[in-house]
């Protein structure tokens, strides 16, 4: 049978300490426990270390990764720079031949509007008095048609004073400029032409 004992106190307990080495079996010697100290402290070093050497090799694999990156992006840019190089004037003939049949649908179904062509070429005459500006037959046959009516007032703009003829031998959407120092042309092919040129100057 335990022996029980009874411990009376005159006061309520305010506070209580658990002893130094309590509770620590009896043939544990304080060597011991510096040991046991002394291997969880080296256990958390090395899990640290190792941890630190796991950060450093994936630091490491970025960038290698990052560097193949960049290396794959300057030698996509040096084959796409290589291959518009050699290919410029393949690329500039095709661009203007689709423009031409857009500017020819757009001829055939009249969506232009010839004032317009005409107000642009009057910009690159040298003279502004005494001039003839040659129209397709059709395209004068409209306009006049659209001043008769009221939808064209040349009254005091760039156009007034500027004489009409019809000319077979210019194209719908096109017209000629004769000036006393000079012929201004707007045709389809020379404005083609030049966006083929610009097409071949860009590096």
């Amino acid at each position: 049978m335990v022996n029980q004992f009874t411990i009376n106190l005159d006061k309520p307990i305010e506070s209580a300490k658990i002893l130094d080495g309590y509770g620590v079996p009896p043939d544990c010697t304080m060597s011991q426990n510096a040991q046991y100290g002394s291997e969880a402290e080296s256990s958390a070093e090395t899990q640290k270390n190792k941890l630190l050497e796991d950060l450093d090799k994936q630091k490491a694999e970025f960038a290698q990764l990052c560097q193949t990156l960049n290396n794959l992006i300057s030698e996509i840019n040096r084959f796409y720079e290589e291959v518009l190089a050699r290919h410029k004037e393949e690329i500039a003939k095709l661009s203007v031949e689709i423009a031409n049949k857009i500017l020819m649908q757009k001829v055939q179904k009249g969506d232009y509007e010839i004032e317009s062509i005409i107000k642009e070429a009057l910009k690159n005459a040298p003279a502004r008095q005494d001039i003839v500006v040659h129209l397709n037959p059709e395209d004068l046959s409209q306009y006049q048609s659209q001043r008769a009516s009221g939808q064209q007032d040349d009254a005091g703009s760039t156009l007034a004073g500027v004489k009409f003829v019809a000319d077979p031998g210019i194209g719908r959407a096109e017209c000629l400029l004769e000036t006393p120092k000079g012929i201004v042309k707007s045709f389809v092919n020379e404005h083609l032409e030049q966006i083929s040129e610009a097409l071949r100057r860009i590096e």
